[in-house]
């Protein structure tokens, strides 16, 4: 690391107001595209949980840990099922944003994925920050592998673990062929990121309807998510009038597919259902739909 640490951000999306930039038009000129992602990571028993529900006895972290270990694994055994439900039901498809080893080690629950046509993201090889990465470069060729592996096509999206990266991250990811990311948590339509070997595209993540936030960091009562999404959906649907808008749902088995919060993400599905001008999309198709709005004409 040098002093220069996050001297190239500002030049990879330059600053630029929603209201002078080129204007979009969504199919049927709806107002709001919807995304929803379904986070599956792989915490090793071996090392610290990347995030805990139970504070160690004593204050003492120990290893393994159990406990917060398993909150996360009855996500897998339990919740996931619940999203497939949920989503099937209603005909609507995920972003499927999956570590690499958990291809292998969640064989079922990504399978599931696959075939129900869910649009599969790396989200690292492992669950862990890319600054602690040794080699990202290794790391994102191999989650890349594992996936055209398991579903005999590469990914074209990528979310780091947390959200994090590097200075380089964004060049790397996209040398390897990654066409659009999920980190950069900055605006409302998809940007270009500029890299090294042309540009990726930003599609809009959210730290703000991802349960993460609600339900681990903020623990939010139970209805967090249908009471701020409907709020966040309902004001961008004033908003897309005039200009369309992309809204993010980000969602991990271990929080929202318990018993206790599930309810609430269906009923705010069913409330964005309930509107016309909608469209209910994944990353990739709202990737392809930005891709031909700014395509230079021929």
């Amino acid at each position: 690391m040098t002093n220069d640490v996050g001297a190239s951000i500002r030049a990879r999306v330059p600053y630029e107001p929603i209201h002078k930039r080129r204007a979009l038009r969504l199919p049927g000129d709806a107002r709001v595209a919807v995304w929803t992602i379904v986070n599956v990571e792989n915490w090793s028993p071996q090392a610290a949980m990347p995030r805990a529900v139970l504070p160690p006895p004593m204050g003492q972290p120990l290893l393994p840990d159990v406990p917060n270990w398993a909150w996360h694994e009855y996500g897998m055994r339990v919740g996931f099922w619940r999203f497939v439900e949920a989503l099937g039901s209603r005909g609507l498809k995920a972003s499927f944003a999956v570590n690499g080893t958990a291809c292998e080690v969640y064989r079922d629950a990504c399978a599931a994925a696959r075939d129900a046509g869910w649009d599969f993201m790396g989200h690292g090889f492992v669950q862990k920050p890319m600054h602690k990465v040794e080699d990202q470069r290794a790391a994102i060729a191999d989650t890349i592998k594992a996936i055209s592996d398991f579903t005999g096509r590469p990914p074209r999206g990528w979310e780091s673990p947390g959200l994090t990266e590097t200075d380089e991250t964004v060049d790397l990811l996209a040398e390897a062929g990654i066409e659009y990311v999920a980190d950069w948590v900055l605006d409302e339509q998809p940007v270009p990121i500029r890299t090294r070997t042309g540009s990726l595209v930003s599609i809009p993540y959210t730290v703000e309807i991802n349960d993460v936030v609600m339900s681990a960091v903020q623990q939010q009562p139970s209805d967090e998510i249908l009471r701020r999404g409907r709020d966040h959906f309902d004001r961008l649907y004033q908003d897309g009038a005039t200009a369309p808008r992309v809204m993010a749902i980000s969602i991990h088995p271990y929080l929202t597919g318990v018993p206790h919060r599930i309810k609430y993400l269906e009923a705010l599905y069913d409330h964005i259902l309930g509107h016309d001008g909608v469209v209910m999309w994944t990353g990739a198709e709202i990737l392809d739909w930005y891709r031909s709005q700014t395509a230079t004409p021929t």
